[in-house]
């Protein structure tokens, strides 16, 4: 099954959907109400194999936050949504990130400030909760009865950041929107959960690991807590060009927003910052159980990690981005050995009784927020298992999770992105 979207859409798909660095202000020229409408659109495509219609949740702004120094990169006040729990889930808290890419220089972090992704003005004053984040059991069914919060994201370094740029009133606060949204929850009776998981979503996917032992702190050795991170294993990957197209992105990030000061230091005190940044260099040290959720080809790094427009200013991989079924066995060895290095990446890792994995081999990104990938009838598989059991097998410690899918193409179970012209 595959996710088809017009080439004209898949500029503002990439930026919008994904949150993709190259959006920046010389490329938001169009009336900023249409890239919403678009935006909308592709987002209740996402919602759009829900049995019945989505829990609409409202969005709660941090009131006190902007005392600590937690602000939107524009200067306004971070929030989130929250359904409670109820029934056997009234004590079980699971905390969502969201994603949606980074600002890795003054020029598209301003950009960023005028979005959903910098300013808490634009922020949609509901979300639909759907995949993990559903309220109904027939699609959810291990978590629809517990708290379940998605947090905003504003900050464009994964909830990493400190300092601030006056000159471009420019607040790089992601540090400190963790920490009061964290510390907002705790007071709403998070502090006194019998089971807690903290998730996330693409560049919210990587939060999860940067943040997972910090969230296992809060809690008493009695409370079960653990971490699932959704396409957010991001790699040093060597580019089609031959360059580090992706590395050289996020040494933007960690550089303009001063993210190396909350790197974990068991990482810090051997390699440099931007390295840190880097799941593949932080997930086997991560003490918390982490279950690590990705499609072997994803979308995300095909689009801008492997292939971006950078790396091949002539557009010979375009036709083989839009649609993986249009690459020729070059392209395919290409992305084989990418899927080969995710798994070299996390050996050791796996090697953890505590952790668990799904990796699927798939072109898609994100497949807990999607309710078609993460559960349905026709969802994905490793064997005979979906996403959203295998996440619950390992977190309920029903079952043994490490399932990692044999090489493209043998997986028929793939809701793929694709891209027509």
């Amino acid at each position: 099954m595959e996710l088809k979207l017009r080439g004209m859409m898949l500029g503002w798909f990439l930026c919008f959907a994904f949150g993709f660095a190259s959006c920046r202000s010389e490329e938001g020229l169009e009336d900023f109400g249409e890239r919403e409408s678009l935006l909308s659109y592709l987002e209740s495509d996402a919602v759009s194999s829900s049995t019945s219609q989505p829990l609409m949740v409202g969005l709660t702004l941090i009131q006190g936050a902007a005392a600590n120094g937690a602000v939107c990169l524009d200067g306004t006040l971070p929030g989130y949504h929250l359904d409670r729990g109820s029934g056997s889930g009234a004590n079980s808290w699971l905390v969502h990130l969201e994603g949606g890419g980074w600002c890795n220089t003054v020029r598209n972090c301003v950009y960023r400030k005028t979005t959903r992704r910098g300013s808490s003005k634009f922020m949609e004053k509901q979300l639909p909760f759907t995949g993990i984040l559903s309220n109904k059991a027939e699609e959810n069914p291990d978590f629809f009865n517990w708290n379940r919060v998605k947090i905003r994201y504003c900050d464009g370094a994964s909830f990493n950041g400190a300092g601030q740029d006056e000159a471009a009133q420019l607040y790089f606060r992601g540090q400190q929107i963790w920490l009061a949204a964290i510390d907002e929850l705790m007071s709403k009776g998070m502090k006194n959960a019998d089971q807690a998981l903290l998730s996330g979503c693409s560049a919210g996917g990587l939060a999860s690991i940067l943040h997972c032992d910090e969230f296992g702190t809060l809690f008493p050795k009695t409370t079960k807590v653990k971490c699932l991170s959704d396409a957010g294993m991001f790699l040093d990957a060597v580019d089609v060009s031959g360059g580090h197209a992706l590395r050289s992105m996020f040494n933007g990030v960690v550089t303009l927003q001063d993210v190396k000061e909350n790197l974990p230091s068991t990482c810090t005190s051997h390699l440099d910052p931007t390295s840190c940044f880097f799941p593949q260099n932080l997930v086997s040290n991560i003490k918390t159980p982490l279950f690590l959720l990705n499609a072997a080809y994803d979308a995300w790094q095909v689009q801008q990690s492997l292939a971006p427009p950078s790396a091949d200013p002539h557009g010979t991989w375009t036709d083989c981005k839009m649609n993986h079924a249009r690459c020729n066995s070059s392209q395919i060895q290409f992305f084989q050995d990418f899927r080969n290095q995710m798994l070299e990446a996390i050996k050791t890792f796996s090697r953890s009784d505590q952790n668990g994995l799904f990796i699927n081999s798939c072109f898609a990104h994100c497949q807990s927020e999607r309710q078609d990938t993460w559960f349905a009838s026709d969802s994905p598989l490793i064997g005979n298992k979906g996403v959203a059991e295998s996440v619950g097998d390992w977190f309920f410690d029903r079952a043994t999770v490490k399932a990692i899918d044999c090489a493209y193409p043998c997986d028929k179970t793939c809701h793929d992105l694709a891209f027509t012209h």
